[in-house]
């Protein structure tokens, strides 16, 4: 029994982990976001002349923002579980 529970202390902290990453790598794709933009001199995602790379970044961004949301749901209910 014990070692189940050093396990599951063991996952939790890798969620945790994993989940501080993510947040390191979103402010990572925001500073290159914003590079782009100042490189375009647009900031407006609607225009047309709005750089495809910072599209692209910010697609991949709000993803991972959305996965982080589940993954931080996961977290929150191991914790109260634990």
């Amino acid at each position: 029994m014990q070692e189940m529970f050093r396990s599951g202390a063991v996952g939790e902290l890798k969620l945790d982990a994993l989940i501080a990453d993510l947040w390191w790598r979103v402010r990572l794709l925001n500073t290159d976001i914003l590079e782009e933009e100042a490189k375009a001199g647009v900031f407006d995602p609607q225009q047309p002349t709005y750089p495809p790379l910072a599209a692209s970044l910010r697609t991949r961004r709000d993803n991972l923002v959305a996965t982080l949301g589940m993954l931080e749901q996961r977290a929150a209910s191991a914790h109260e579980a634990a």
